[in-house]
């Protein structure tokens, strides 16, 4: 009889998790483990992370109990604690779902060399990705820099795998294998706080949330998915990152369920949107493929030219003013407030705050991914590198930088009505529809709002003339 740990990081569930059914397939005995390592270099998780984080665990550990196994938390380096339960427990196999983060790479890397020389049986799998960064090259075998030539080679090629089923009833954890853990609370992930309370009317952490959430976009929203995606007042979009990011849900379950819902389904606009929602679903492909390739991204910029961009030193409380929403520009703000309040925030409106920091602001983009990092309960280093590397014009499939979204005529397109302005800025929602993205505008704005911190021309303006130069040093 022989016994595996089966390790879980941000993987947090039981089915389509190829590590644990191959623990339960090979073994008699299987132990379900986490390990709260927070020193994995600079990226540990932020405050709303760990919200996410404490929940999913909970949802895990109900979820393989009521499979009759069991499953232990521990707290340290993570080395130090599998050599522990390895010793005391008579474990031959380990096995974890691969992480393509530099620091979880260089850490993953060296305990597994560790192990291997012990005589310790060693595997990992592809749990979070629909095909991994060094399986999907050019024809020259370098890595691809641009989205459209990654998408086109990729569809043909998935699904990369079939999903992995597990048996009802897991093998139970003997009380010999149990060793002393220690208690979900122990790791102090939730707030002192109360300042996630409007996060429980937003989400539902761990699988069963994940897949109610997976099957409401597909029978309420994805018809209109193309359509609705831009718009910030309305659910339009899956809201499915944060329950990808924690491993709550695979992206080959996304992958198969929405593909089942476009071939079987007779709806109009079924097919468009389903095909554009799957288009999505490879840009976080695309995000991992360039984490990978070009790990030093999450602090510097991909494109070297901007290595040289003169962003502004001091710039402490205009940044503040960003981060707490009172830039007294409405659509900025209420991006701000949104996702102070919930955890989140719309996409659309992702790049409008993010455009606005870099290029109206002078202020770098590695403030603003601090910020996200810290803030979004979908904070995933890949997506947010990317994200923020995109909209400041120095990542792949860059905007050109010439192009800086306007907050003004942005919100007039997307949020007309004001929809959105009015929920998260409430001190302004009594002006007309004409006045409620551009309050200085009235005649009358009202007293509890700031005016705007920055003449939106002059500073775009501003912006493409520093671009301008970096463009006039290489020439010369």
């Amino acid at each position: 009889m022989t016994t595996a740990l089966v390790w879980f990081r941000n993987d947090l569930r039981v089915q389509d998790n190829p590590a644990l059914a191959m623990a339960v397939k090979n073994h008699s005995h299987v132990l379900p483990v986490y390990i709260h390592d927070q020193h994995t270099g600079d990226w540990n998780d932020g405050a709303a992370s760990d919200w996410w984080r404490h929940h999913s665990l909970a949802a895990l550990s109900k979820e393989l109990e009521a499979c009759g196994s069991g499953f232990l938390i521990y707290q340290g380096d993570a080395a130090t604690v599998l050599d522990s339960l390895i010793k005391g427990n008579g474990i031959t196999h380990v096995y974890w779902n691969r992480r393509y983060e530099p620091d979880a790479i260089a850490r993953d890397r060296a305990i597994k060399t560790s192990l291997r020389d012990k005589g310790i049986e060693v595997q990992s799998f592809n749990g979070s990705l629909l095909i991994e960064p060094w399986a999907h090259l050019k024809k020259d075998e370098t890595p691809y820099r641009v989205f459209t030539p990654f998408w086109k080679a990729l569809q043909p090629r998935l699904p990369s795998r079939p999903l992995v089923q597990l048996p009802e009833q897991l093998p139970p954890v003997p009380d010999s294998l149990s060793p002393a853990a220690i208690s979900l609370d122990d790791l102090h992930l939730l707030p002192e706080l109360d300042w996630d309370e409007a996060f429980y009317t937003h989400w539902t952490p761990g699988s069963e949330g994940a897949e109610r959430q997976l099957q409401q976009f597909c029978d309420e929203a994805i018809t209109d998915y193309l359509e609705g995606r831009d718009i910030p007042s309305i659910t339009a979009t899956s809201r499915l990152s944060p329950h990808l990011h924690f491993g709550e849900i695979s992206p080959q379950q996304v992958w198969e369920t929405v593909s089942q819902y476009i071939h079987q389904g007779s709806r109009p606009g079924l097919l468009k949107g389903g095909e554009g929602f799957l288009r999505e679903l490879a840009w976080r492909e695309f995000s991992y493929h360039l984490l990978y390739h070009f790990p030093d991204t999450p602090t510097q910029p991909l494109n070297p030219r901007f290595s040289a961009f003169e962003w502004r030193s001091d710039y402490s409380e205009d940044l503040h003013r960003w981060q707490t929403g009172t830039t007294g520009i409405p659509i900025i703000d209420a991006g701000m407030r949104e996702l102070w309040h919930t955890g989140w925030m719309h996409n659309r409106v992702r790049m409008l705050v993010a455009s606005f920091l870099t290029k109206n602001l002078l202020i770098p983009w590695q403030e603003g991914a601090r910020w996200f990092w810290d803030t979004l309960v979908d904070a995933d280093l890949a997506n947010n590198t990317q994200g923020w590397q995109w909209t400041a014009g120095s990542g792949a499939d860059a905007a050109p930088y010439f192009r800086i979204f306007n907050p003004v005529t942005q919100g007039e397109r997307f949020d007309p009505q004001g929809l959105y302005v009015r929920r998260w800025v409430p001190e302004i929602a009594s002006l007309d529809n004409k006045f409620i993205h551009q309050p200085w505008q009235s005649g009358s704005p009202p007293a509890d709002y700031p005016a705007p911190m920055v003449d939106l021309k002059a500073t775009r303006e501003r912006a493409l003339e520093r671009w301008q130069e970096i463009r006039n040093e290489q020439a010369s």
